[in-house]
């Protein structure tokens, strides 16, 4: 029998190394939690209101009902419709802060953040109705942002982006009146329906939860993709290393954690900065590596080619390589174990965002009026710490890929600056040559071999003429596994 934790050789050696040291990781947490409670991985478990908790038994004889007389149906619907409204509320906040960025870089083009793509900027301006005839980028980001922060409070009409789905997408959509109002709207009503006494119908309830996806998907989502690409530049293919043998012996090594890429893009420009490679060396180090964890790891490689060091449970992984100064965080996906794992080694963990604060953590408020000089600032803190390194173990797996297909770059490639088009695709998808495209996205569970599913599946599609695109976590498995190179297809 198979008991590797992982199909990636570095994550099992480091486990072994960890566990005969008695470190703690998410996988030994994991094991003190089992059995798992039977009604709480069924969502049988209803805490909403204080009459409770109540939890349903789904093979009793009788029918059981919770204190209030939600069924088995209705208590399962609810739970997963507030999980819908966390990861919507979660994406979307994403997208505010990107619309609120280009807002600050339209008020302020003198500021650290600019705006990088403006053909990119006039295409979104077009979808969003805003003028772009004898304007400049400012005057049009700036109608460009306010009118994606509009998406936000809208509570009536449509989302600006839905209307670049596919017709018959959203002829079904009004027909099932899920078309979302508002981003914020579909949130707020999906809490609302799911307390005590409200929505007491599955289906309606989960069709408003559809709704809410959507909000998140078309809105706040799709907000902040595009408004990333008009401040940082749309991505083209870029080449790009991956696992954590990316992790320097000889530099100062930063390890960026979380989602979003303002704090990235300003740690690049700082890590590029000469007096703090010359403070580095004069530390005793050869250098600065800038390294990424999840989300804002596949940011910065697709725009500047920064490697990344593995997805998420592998950031307590990367700390107990003993080489990591500094792990900077900002938010989601961040593992509240960091801080007292680092207390075992010399790593400093460095959170930035007001929203995201950790006990133990050191933090530095980001700011966009200052952010460079506040990148450069966290940046000092990793190399001040590198003289505090002791023995490393940098396991020496990594793996080449090729990531940046951006929807342009995909349309470019397939015709050219003047023929762009889906239609080379098209034809060999009627023709039977390519049999889809499947969109293969999530995040590692250690319920589960680690990356096992996301690999396994993401083979059988290849070899069954399906095309893939990813993102997230388990485009980073694949990455790991050598899927994500021209030679893997």
């Amino acid at each position: 029998m198979n008991n590797k934790k992982s199909v990636d050789s570095s994550v099992n050696y480091l486990l072994e190394k960890n566990e005969s040291q008695g470190l703690e990781t998410v996988w030994e947490r994991s094991e003190e939690q089992k059995p798992h409670c039977g009604f709480g991985e069924l969502g049988l478990c209803c805490h909403i209101c204080h009459m409770g908790p109540c939890r349903i038994n789904p093979s009793g004889n009788k029918r059981q009902r919770g204190v209030c007389g939600a069924t088995a149906e209705v208590i399962v619907a609810r739970n997963f419709a507030r999980m819908i409204a966390a990861g919507a509320a979660a994406h979307s906040d994403h997208g505010r802060a990107m619309a609120n960025t280009l807002l600050f870089a339209a008020k302020n083009p003198e500021a650290d953040y600019s705006i990088k793509d403006v053909n990119k900027l006039k295409k979104i301006a077009q979808v969003l109705g805003v003028e772009i005839k004898d304007r400049s980028k400012e005057e049009i980001a700036l109608e460009v942002a306010e009118k994606a922060l509009a998406n936000f409070s809208n509570q009536e009409g449509e989302i600006s982006f839905i209307k670049l789905a596919p017709e018959a997408r959203q002829t079904l959509w009004r027909k099932l009146n899920i078309a979302p109002r508002g981003i914020d709207r579909e949130i707020v009503e999906m809490m609302h329906r799911t307390t005590m006494g409200v929505d007491q119908d599955h289906r309606n309830i989960m069709l408003h939860g559809a709704r809410t996806a959507l909000a998140d998907g078309w809105g706040g989502s799709m907000i902040a993709t595009e408004l990333q690409d008009i401040l940082f530049g749309t991505p083209s293919p870029v080449r790009g290393k991956v696992n954590l043998g990316v992790l320097s012996e000889t530099d100062v090594n930063i390890v960026v954690h979380g989602h979003e890429p303002v704090l990235s893009e300003m740690l690049v420009l700082a890590a590029q900065d000469q007096e703090l490679i010359d403070l580095a060396k004069k530390k005793g180090a050869a250098g600065i590596n800038l390294a990424g964890i999840c989300c804002t790891a596949n940011e910065i490689l697709l725009r500047h080619g920064v490697p990344i060091a593995g997805n998420f449970l592998q950031q307590e992984l990367a700390i107990s390589t003993g080489a990591v100064e500094a792990m900077i965080v900002d938010v989601q996906c961040i593992m509240p174990s960091l801080p007292e794992l680092s207390k075992c080694f010399h790593t400093r963990l460095i959170t930035t965002s007001s929203k995201a604060k950790i006990e133990g953590a050191k933090h530095f408020e980001f700011t966009k009026k200052n952010a460079l000089q506040i990148a450069k600032n966290i940046i000092k803190e990793a190399i001040t710490n590198f003289p505090n390194r002791g023995k490393v173990d940098i396991p020496k797996e990594k793996m080449d890929l090729i990531a940046g297909f951006s929807h342009e770059a995909i349309n470019y490639m397939l015709g050219g600056t003047f023929r762009s088009s889906y239609g080379p695709l098209n034809d060999n998808i009627i023709n039977g040559r390519i049999k889809g495209v499947a969109g293969v996205v999530g995040c590692c569970n250690p319920k589960v071999t680690h990356d096992q599913g996301h690999v396994s599946l993401v083979e059988e599609l290849i070899a069954n003429d399906i095309l893939v695109v990813q993102t997230g976590c388990s485009a980073i498995a694949c990455a790991k596994a050598g899927l994500l190179v021209p030679e893997a297809a």
